[in-house]
């Protein structure tokens, strides 16, 4: 019969556990001073080898000539717990016996000596599964075994586990395995099985296995299937993976709005047969490494990354501000929530959720709202002109332009003149919401918000702002505060404008207008 591959791999000596130095070092000290524990706790994500370190320290403890702390695999005792023939050696999934009655029955087994070992050792796997009383039957026994105990306990779900048990045991934290030691260990069962594989598609393995061993070495298996030489693309389409090439022209397309190329990616995927949701989680990925790359100088400490991979993800991270990048972020995860329980509508969500990236007005919540904010912020402090190609005017002032050009061309009576002028043309409109702009541009500063307040904004007929002041002295505290160009980004951002600074200018002015709206305030900027 066929022996997977990550069955015929396991380790049979610590020595050959990758990636938990930290770990297998202590493990062989205690075994070769005998100097056990009666409960160790191996806690930490799957595929890391929890289950295989407590293998290793049930033969190593009952080896008859353990070398340098590890079995030597070769004596009876060992061959026997290899073989399944040790009965005081027992694994228990507590996934499927979870129940008090299980407990029970090892708690009634404990005060039996060993039969043929030197110690009795019980491997209960998933430890997070029992039951609240399950575990409270586990307590007394796991404090205070009989000195022939020996209690190994493994979990994926630490914060699952009572207080009670954590505190009596000696507890492991395995670490996810570093992607040099994935592609190590797969280089040498690869030479081992005569498997050809180029060293990229070796790193693309060890990558979409996420640290765990196990599921690296079954990803190789499942990928040399075929006995081909193992590619990139080999291992892009086996897996189900939308590519490298597909992720970048994707986030090169939101950053340009071109929904053409976003479509295409996406029908690219579905008709391919890939998965949507693992393409998406690969964008998540990709994501989280931008914004790694955006705000660290450190990136190369916390991004596996080759050189090309880098100055790729680089030339990415440029285009979005980090705001824009944490709105995006926000976005995916949702939407990939929303893919778990939608079965049958992925693309369709992924179609949906690309378009409010690219179109950042279909969007209202507060990261989106902070990455508009940023990119506005971005473009006035570089002077950029923020105004349409076509140079569009508020539709404010085309609509004073118009009332002007409907004012009869005959010269009337003076004071009659005055009147339809007047009432027809205004030569300055208020700013509507006055008190909201005045909270924004001074951060609720006290002093300056109450002068601020007192003032009023008009736009004129030559597309200026004034903010005419009851008095001297509130027009020169807030001119001594140097609040302009703040001010300017949030009149621009709440009337979507376009004003620089020099087109703000204070002035004193006891004749303020009337901030009642009229017909003109139904106008926006």
């Amino acid at each position: 019969m066929h022996q997977a591959l990550y069955r015929k791999y396991r380790p049979q000596v610590f020595d050959d556990v990758y990636g938990q130095e930290h770990i297998t070092s202590i493990l062989k000290y205690e075994t070769e001073n005998s100097k056990f524990s009666h409960a160790y706790l191996f806690c930490g994500s799957r595929g890391t080898g929890k289950t295989t370190c407590a293998k290793i320290l049930a033969k190593a403890v009952n080896c008859e000539a353990p070398v340098n702390g590890s079995p030597c695999n070769k004596c009876a005792s060992c061959m026997a717990i290899d073989s399944g023939a040790a009965t005081d050696v027992l694994e228990m999934d507590a996934a499927s016996n979870n129940g008090v009655e299980n407990i029970r029955d090892i708690r009634d087994e404990v005060v039996y000596t060993p039969s043929s070992l030197k110690y009795r050792v019980y491997i209960v796997d998933e430890v997070h599964m029992l039951s609240g009383s399950a575990f409270n039957a586990l307590l007394k026994t796991l404090e205070e075994p009989p000195s022939h105990v020996i209690f190994i306990l493994a979990t994926t779900e630490l914060h699952k586990l009572p207080a009670t048990i954590i505190s009596r045991c000696q507890r492991f934290d395995f670490r996810r395995i570093s992607t040099e030691a994935l592609i190590e260990r797969l280089s040498y069962i690869s030479e081992r099985e005569n498997i050809e594989a180029e060293q990229s598609a070796l790193r693309s393995i060890a990558k979409f296995a996420q640290g765990g061993m196990r599921d690296a070495i079954s990803l190789l298996e499942l990928c040399a299937g075929n006995r081909t030489l193992i590619t990139e693309e080999l291992v892009e389409s086996t897996l189900g993976s939308g590519g490298k090439t597909n992720i970048l022209r994707t986030v090169k397309a939101l950053a340009q709005g071109d929904y053409d190329t976003v479509f295409g990616v996406i029908d690219e995927v579905v008709r391919s047969s890939k998965d949507v949701s693992v393409f998406w989680q690969e964008m998540i990925s990709f994501y989280r490494d931008m914004l790694v790359m955006k705000t660290t100088k450190l990136a190369d400490k916390y991004l596996d990354l080759t050189d090309s991979e880098r100055e790729q993800l680089s030339g990415a991270a440029a285009l979005f501000t980090k705001e824009t990048l944490l709105s995006h972020c926000r976005m995916l995860d949702d939407s990939f929530y929303a893919m778990q329980k939608s079965g049958a509508v992925k693309r369709m969500i992924a179609e949906m959720t690309l378009i409010k990236m690219m179109d950042k007005s279909l969007d209202t919540g507060a990261d989106n709202l902070l990455a508009r904010i940023s990119k506005l912020e971005m473009a006035l402090s570089s002077g950029a002109a923020m105004r349409p190609v076509a140079k569009e005017e508020p539709k404010v002032v085309t609509e004073i332009k118009k009332a002007e050009q409907s004012v009869p061309k005959t010269t009337p009576k003076p004071d009659t003149a005055k009147a339809e002028v007047k009432v027809s043309a205004p030569s300055v409109k208020p700013i509507r919401g006055w008190s909201e702009i005045a909270e924004k541009a001074t951060a609720n500063e006290g002093y300056l918000l109450s002068f601020l307040k007192m003032a009023k904004g008009y736009i004129t007929a030559d597309k200026k702002v004034k903010i005419k002041f009851p008095t001297d002295f509130g027009k020169d505290m807030v001119e001594r505060a140097g609040i302009k160009a703040r001010l300017c980004s949030v009149i621009n951002l709440e009337l979507q404008a376009a004003f620089s600074d020099s087109d703000i200018s204070y002035e004193v002015s006891g004749d303020m207008l009337d901030d009642t709206p009229d017909d003109l305030d139904s106008f926006d900027m």
